[in-house]
């Protein structure tokens, strides 16, 4: 059956941005708009970089009361006193960072497309499974994670989902009754005024 509740808002990082200006960025959409997590998606940075990003990012995300994971770096998010991580291979690491994590930490994964890789993600683990991109990337295979794929997990599985690459608004009105949060990463990031672009994506309840 479609969701009964509206799907709530997941906000992605920048893969690099300048620490100050975009953390009075990120404030701006925490105090503007109801934000259910926030992902430090930085593929690349070395360790200093991820730490000295992720330390005054938690305190903006913990002061709004919005969570925060990090993508991939598992082993950071307890150091850094994250809410946990987001991992872009699939369901493969899924089980392994539960047990490390412990049942209380977010663990995310991103399945691309797959159905197979979304159930076994769930299956390990995952308190959420990501399937993307809505819309094919030019700059990757072409490739994309259509309706239906939402539409037959909504109805089926009970692992929430969350949509994300390429969000427009088309996509967003026909995916609003099949998925559970809708991530927005350079759709607002790349735009003069974040919150302006999510509004316009993605306006009020």
């Amino acid at each position: 059956m479609p969701r009964d509740d509206q799907p709530q808002i997941y906000l992605v990082s920048p893969t690099e941005f300048e620490l100050s200006a975009f953390s009075e960025s990120l404030k701006a959409v925490l105090d503007a708009r109801e934000i259910a997590c926030f992902r430090l998606s930085m593929p690349g940075a070395d360790q200093d970089a991820l730490s000295r990003n992720a330390d005054l990012l938690r305190e903006v995300c913990h002061s709004a009361d919005v969570a925060i994971v990090i993508e991939n770096h598992f082993r950071l998010a307890a150091n850094l006193g994250l809410d946990g991580v987001h991992l872009t291979d699939g369901p493969r690491l899924v089980r392994d960072v539960r047990k490390e994590l412990g049942g209380d930490a977010i663990v995310g994964s991103y399945c691309a497309n797959s159905r197979h890789a979304g159930l076994s993600a769930g299956e390990a683990g995952a308190d959420y499974v990501a399937f993307g991109p809505i819309t094919p990337d030019l700059l990757g295979d072409g490739s994309s994670a259509d309706f239906e794929l939402f539409e037959w997990w909504s109805e089926v599985i009970e692992v929430p989902i969350v949509a994300e690459g390429g969000l427009d608004a088309a996509a967003i009105k026909r995916l609003f009754p099949a998925t559970d949060f809708f991530a927005f990463g350079k759709e607002i990031w790349s735009t003069p005024d974040p919150v302006k672009a999510l509004n316009t994506l993605y306006p009020g309840a």
